[in-house]
């Protein structure tokens, strides 16, 4: 299926759901989301255990990831999230923060349309954990995020004015 081109305005944070013992990147979900019948991996992004940061789907292509709002958001994953028993955890790696903070200001850094990050939690009609941390705090906490948000606002509003 071919879809039209992306112009995000928002990231969406995941979590993959798995166990800390239990692999899963791009590879693994990608296997995951075809038994599910997608055509590949739903997220834009995976970020490993080990702080590496793996492709799936291009910025540019439509994603899989938040039902009724693929159309206009990135999906970022984090490859955990819930404990042995299937709860809900937030059993991220010191290396795996590290690696979220690089990729979101790089995302926001390179993409002036981009207005907003949260959980998949946090997305309207949505009733998961997911990604078993408040990702809107998360994003709050981080003054360079907070400072490319109210740049890319800004630039938006300074072409408004122009229009």
């Amino acid at each position: 299926m071919k879809y039209k081109q992306l112009r995000p305005t928002g990231i969406v944070i995941h979590c993959s759901a798995s166990p800390p013992h239990v692999a899963a990147g791009v590879k693994e979900i990608t296997q995951w989301h075809r038994k599910r019948g997608f055509s590949t991996i739903g997220y834009h992004y995976v970020v490993r255990r080990d702080g590496s940061i793996e492709k799936g789907r291009q910025d540019n292509e439509q994603g899989a990831h938040v039902h009724g709002h693929n159309h206009y958001t990135l999906g970022v994953c984090m490859e955990g999230g819930v404990d042995k028993a299937m709860k809900p955890e937030n059993n991220f790696t010191m290396p795996q923060w590290g690696a979220l903070a690089m990729l979101v200001a790089t995302l926001l850094l390179d993409n002036t349309d981009l207005e907003f990050v949260v959980g998949h939690r946090d997305m309207p009609g949505v009733n998961k954990a997911c990604p078993s941390f408040n990702a809107m705090e998360w994003a709050e906490s981080h003054s360079l995020i907070i400072n490319l948000l109210e740049r890319n606002q800004q630039e938006k509003d300074h072409e408004e004015v122009q229009d």
